[in-house]
């Protein structure tokens, strides 16, 4: 598979009067082309930073402090700002977690999707960018799209703000799009419909995704890899079935022992604390404070990434030794 994406040694560290918060620290990944990956964890596992790096709008008092973003052959780190813009929405583009705040209440949602349209195509008319905003929001299958475009947010429901974040993202057709817990605050039947639309986009423009999430049922039903994050590094990397068969790494079993099975009765398990404070995180494996396997060396040593079968890394010292549950 051509690779059109590779992350190595990322780290993005936010500076703040408390301490440096090594939010991301030392994370690395691949995304083939017309490929689908999760990037997985908890919240506070670096998973959403590790996007903003990758089209470098990372907020202050965060900085990418080292590690190379490499895009089509381009390292994208360093691009000057104006580079990057006509790459950022235009080659690369990301949807987020909450379209309530990433949409501009103050505007029409057609204006601020044609906004997009015509911030990439310098040459289009006001009237042309309109009309392929109505056809966007007929592709994302928001009814009465020619009533929609005079719209205003708070107009909307949930999902079809979701609907609407997810056309501008496409607006200017992009071959990677990070989809960041795109069906978060979404009802159930609401979550299934923007599911589907993904899938349903990213098949017909054949787009490379990321798929950010913390859900392992998006993560089944939508991806062909999956790349484990905890407190800012990489815990596993696996093929999804693979993943979910045979886990490799104790915070991996954990995530999926709280997956509720509608096949399955049986008691869902907690995974015990809460993810690291990252100013001052654990020494040696970051996981070795929450994990029922740790031993004297996992507070010792940092666990390398190691092949542990075709297309299967993991972060543990003991991974030889374990026998963990799968889904």
């Amino acid at each position: 598979m051509d690779t059109m994406l590779e992350v190595k040694g990322l780290k993005t560290y936010f500076f703040t009067e408390a301490g440096v918060v090594k939010a991301v620290d030392g994370i690395d990944f691949t995304v083939g082309k017309n490929e689908t990956i999760g990037l997985v964890g908890e919240s506070g596992s670096g998973k959403t930073v590790t996007g903003l790096s990758v089209i470098r709008i990372v907020p202050p008092p965060g900085k990418i402090v080292d590690g190379s973003i490499t895009f089509e052959g381009e390292d994208l780190l360093k691009k000057s700002e104006e580079e990057m813009r006509k790459i950022r929405g235009n080659k690369i583009s990301m949807t987020f977690q909450d379209p309530t705040t990433s949409l501009n209440p103050l505007f029409t949602v057609g204006d601020q999707i044609a906004e997009v349209i015509r911030e990439h195509d310098k040459n289009i008319s006001k009237n042309e960018s309109m009309e392929k905003t109505i056809k966007l929001l007929e592709m994302v299958h928001i009814s009465e799209p020619t009533i929609r475009v005079k719209a205003y947010p708070h107009e909307l429901s949930g999902g079809m703000k979701q609907r609407i974040a997810i056309a501008r993202s496409l607006a200017s057709d992009p071959s990677l799009l990070f989809a960041d817990e795109p069906t978060t605050n979404l009802d159930v039947t609401v979550q299934a419909q923007v599911l589907e639309l993904i899938k349903e986009l990213r098949d017909k423009q054949k787009m490379s995704l990321v798929m950010i999430t913390h859900d392992m049922g998006i993560v089944a039903e939508i991806t062909q890899r999956v790349q484990v994050l905890y407190a800012g590094m990489v815990a596993e990397i696996a093929e999804t079935h693979s993943l979910f068969s045979k886990p490799q790494h104790p915070y991996t079993e954990a995530l999926l022992q709280a997956v509720p099975r509608i096949d399955q009765r049986k008691e869902l398990k907690v995974i015990p604390g809460n993810i690291p404070n990252l100013i001052n995180p654990p020494t040696g494996c970051r996981f070795n404070p929450r994990c029922q396997y740790a031993k004297a060396i996992c507070s010792e040593k940092v666990p390398v990434l190691e092949k542990t079968d075709k297309g299967h890394y993991t972060a543990c010292h003991f991974w030889r030794n374990l026998d963990l549950t799968g889904a």
